[in-house]
């Protein structure tokens, strides 16, 4: 009896222990899948606290995420694209905006030829004169203010051709890069056409005519915020799209900008002094040509006097010739 006992006693044992390491087995394994889950779980609340700042979220509980995403489902309808997808960027384009402009000054010998050539320059790069303003000054010389606008890859080949058309003075040039204010123009326009939309959506299901005037001025005023908009990004496109080039185009002997000229020399007195002569002689044809009608009319009358004069001359000198009595030869009168 008393062997039996023990063997019981050593087989509950056994169970006992069994059991012990079947309940640890079953608890490790539990706690390996809870970490597993709490891991996970973490994950996904990050997932899901980093989702509304890509969807640039404005609020909590991803409020500020729905109104991205329904301002660009919005945009996307606009567009005529189809919501959810992206238009994936090409690779290898670089989506940079620059403004760019230059200054020249050049002498050419003349002016009228030098403009026809910037004209056709810039013609032929696929460009155009936008403005000319020609003046002449002193009633000899004629400078040109020309403004042309060319494409901004023909914008360093058409500056070298009008550099190289005469004499280079000066020449400044400019870039300026636009491209953030580009992309904040172009996306705050999408935003505004996203809002113009909302708007007109909600005054298609207004009912009370009092929501229909208070939303019709909300669209007038976001309607005005759009179109400002849109004039800046139409501003932006052609300054970005075409360069500007201002072009001064003067003469050799054309004064400076304050009016003087340089210092005479010896050719040039030479010169003023045979202007001075020849418009001398002009002058006194022109008086000459002025008084000889009458010049001639006085001629004409002293000529006439003259002969009156010689005339009654010769009449009294012929009077007492034919009046004088006859004398004899010793003197005395014949009877």
């Amino acid at each position: 009896m008393e062997r039996n006992s023990g063997t019981d006693r050593s087989s509950a044992r056994g169970r006992a222990v069994l059991v012990a390491g079947v309940l640890g087995l079953v608890l490790a394994v539990g706690g390996c899948g809870a970490s597993s889950d709490v891991s996970g779980g973490n994950e996904k609340a990050a997932d899901g606290k980093a989702a509304p700042r890509e969807g640039f979220a404005d609020g909590p509980d991803g409020a500020g995420a729905d109104e991205g995403g329904a301002a660009s489902s919005a945009r996307e309808r606009a567009d005529g694209k189809p919501s959810g997808s992206k238009a994936a960027p090409k690779p290898g384009t670089a989506a940079t905006h620059v403004i760019r402009t230059a200054t020249l000054s050049v002498e050419v010998r003349s002016v009228p030829k030098a403009v026809a050539a910037a004209r056709a320059v810039a013609e032929g790069a696929g460009g155009l004169m936008a403005t000319e303003n020609t003046e002449r000054l002193d009633d000899t010389y004629e400078t040109s203010h020309l403004v042309l606008r060319v494409p901004q890859d023909r914008f360093q080949e058409v500056l070298r051709e009008l550099a190289g058309s005469g004499k280079l003075l000066s020449r400044t040039s400019n870039a300026k890069d636009v491209t953030d204010q580009v992309v904040d123009v172009e996306s705050r326009t999408a935003t505004q056409r996203a809002s113009v939309a909302r708007v007109r959506e909600l005054m298609d299901r207004a009912e009370k005519i009092s929501d229909v005037v208070a939303l019709e001025g909300e669209l007038s005023s976001r309607q005005s915020d759009l179109e400002s908009l849109l004039a800046q990004q139409s501003s932006l496109k052609d300054r970005t799209s075409l360069a500007t080039i201002t072009v001064d185009l003067t003469p050799p002997d054309a004064p400076d900008a304050d009016g003087r000229e340089e210092d005479p020399g010896f050719l040039d007195a030479l010169g003023g002094g045979w202007d001075a002569f020849v418009t001398m002689l002009r002058w006194i044809a022109v008086a000459f040509g002025a008084a000889f009608p009458f010049l001639l009319t006085a001629a004409l009358l002293a000529l006439l006097v003259r002969r009156v004069l010689r005339a009654r001359r010769a009449a009294r000198g012929t009077v007492p010739a034919v009046t004088a009595p006859a004398t004899g030869k010793d003197g005395a009168s014949a009877h």
